[in-house]
């Protein structure tokens, strides 16, 4: 079976690695020469709206998939004309909008946040604060977006992110982050990883302890019924992540991220089927992996640099994961998952210290 991926970053490079072993190879189209997956995958260099690149894409794949939401929903539009895709591009074009996805939450009964659309500076003036002002299309980890307490933070913050559409949230005073990982196949049937829990620093996530300490049963069936709620609607095919607040026994949806995700990848040891595996199981029509966990563990990013291979390799039951990705601020570099037993606190030192 052949997969080919738009995007070639970590994502994409893990997604190939967990292929292998099922026979399946993947394809990867990015922009970049240098784009990680190319170790492990076909890389294929191009704009993701260039036309001879999908269609080159598409002619190498049996299926296609994304390993992130800002890819143009257009150029999965063009691709499910000649290959599957899957994800659906309907799902692509809901995720890479704010808005559209928050009035999906509220029309399925999810609880979010109050929110509004934001058009001009006129229309956030007088607004309900605290807020979170965020554009509604292209911002991750922590980007694009704005907290304003009171008035003067909200004084020129339209034009500060740019006089772009944006959405207006209410600032949740939430008990912790967590989100869960869920799968669809292409039949209906449904998997869920068990409930995680995140910290956060400068709006790109550090740790994630799985499963997420006294989550208890009533609130992993809440979430499993969010998640299954969205997979249902869209008639999704692949992984797909919630982001959550926790307030007190309530849910929140934050966010939805249509890909394998980043408070996912403790599953490669932790679960007895990773997310990155169970991805590619659906898409590629193949019956689901079980999810369960096989071990409690914790994953610590790896941002901007990497610490030395040998130290992060020194920690008790440290599983290290380094993506080739050259040293740059706030970028993902690698990520360490420590299992049951382990120094997970030993990991993150070494991470924060780079």
């Amino acid at each position: 079976m052949r997969v080919g991926v738009l995007g070639g970053g970590q994502l994409a490079r893990m997604l190939a690695l967990a292929g292998h072993p099922l026979g399946i190879t993947c394809t990867v189209l990015d922009p970049a020469t240098d784009a990680c997956a190319g170790a492990v995958a076909e890389l294929i260099v191009g704009a993701y709206d260039s036309v001879d690149g999908l269609d080159r894409l598409a002619r190498s794949s049996d299926v296609v998939t994304f390993e992130f939401e800002s890819v143009p929903a257009a150029s999965a539009e063009r691709l499910a004309g000649h290959v599957a895709v899957q994800p659906p591009p309907a799902a692509l074009e809901v995720a890479q909008d704010r808005l559209h996805e928050k009035r999906l939450f509220a029309e399925l009964g999810i609880e979010t946040a109050p929110f509004r659309a934001i058009g001009s500076q006129a229309e956030l003036d007088g607004g309900p604060l605290p807020a979170v002002l965020k554009t509604r299309r292209l911002g991750y980890d922590g980007k694009g977006q704005r907290v304003l307490r009171d008035a003067a933070d909200a004084e020129g913050a339209f034009a500060a992110l740019g006089e772009l559409p944006l959405i207006l949230e209410g600032l949740v005073e939430f008990d912790r982050e967590l989100s869960i990982v869920a799968v669809r196949a292409a039949g209906g049937e449904v998997a869920c990883y068990p409930l995680v829990e995140n910290h956060h620093r400068e709006g790109i996530l550090r740790i994630t302890h799985a499963p997420a300490p006294d989550a208890g049963a009533a609130l992993q069936a809440l979430a499993e019924r969010y998640a299954r709620l969205v997979l249902e609607r869209l008639e999704y095919v692949g992984v797909l992540a919630l982001e959550l607040f926790q307030v007190g026994d309530r849910l929140l949806a934050n966010e939805m991220a249509p890909r394998v995700h980043n408070s996912g990848h403790w599953t490669i040891e932790g679960a007895e089927t990773s997310q990155f595996e169970n991805h590619l199981r659906a898409v590629c029509g193949l019956p689901l992996g079980t999810p369960e966990l096989r071990m409690p563990c914790t994953m610590v990013n790896l941002i901007g640099a990497a610490p030395a291979t040998a130290e992060l390799a020194a920690v008790t039951r440290a599983h290290v994961h380094l993506y080739g990705k050259a040293p740059r601020p706030g970028r993902k570099v690698g990520h360490v998952t420590v299992t049951r037993g382990g120094d997970w606190e030993a990991a993150a030192a070494l991470a924060d210290a780079v």
